[in-house]
């Protein structure tokens, strides 16, 4: 059997996850959580570039009509260029809120 390895989160992670409305870790199809998710929201928080593909991913296929990612600010260019690529519309926030932009459906 498969061990898998759980990586502990960091403090600003969980801070970002309960501040997000909603419950957090919520399942989704294919054994994954999403990070926090109301019935219309769905809410990823990303710290490393890296993983932004996957987050963008569990985003597409939670099912929920309002898509949040939250990113460090230098990452936000990044985020923003992966949702589009995915075609997934949605808002892209640093992760003091401070700062979002919208990211629209595709031919608006």
């Amino acid at each position: 059997m498969k061990e898998v390895q759980k990586m502990t989160e960091t403090q600003s992670h969980k801070r970002a996850k309960d501040q997000a409305p909603g419950k957090s870790e919520v399942k989704i199809p294919g054994k994954r959580r999403l990070d926090s998710a109301t019935p219309k929201t769905a809410t990823e928080i990303e710290r490393n570039a890296p993983n932004i593909p996957k987050a963008v991913e569990r985003l597409k296929d939670s099912g929920r009509p309002r898509k949040v990612l939250q990113v460090p600010q230098k990452l936000m260019a990044d985020a923003v260029e992966e949702m589009k690529k995915q075609g997934v519309p949605g808002t892209v926030k640093n992760l003091s809120s401070t700062k979002r932009r919208s990211v629209p459906r595709k031919g608006q």
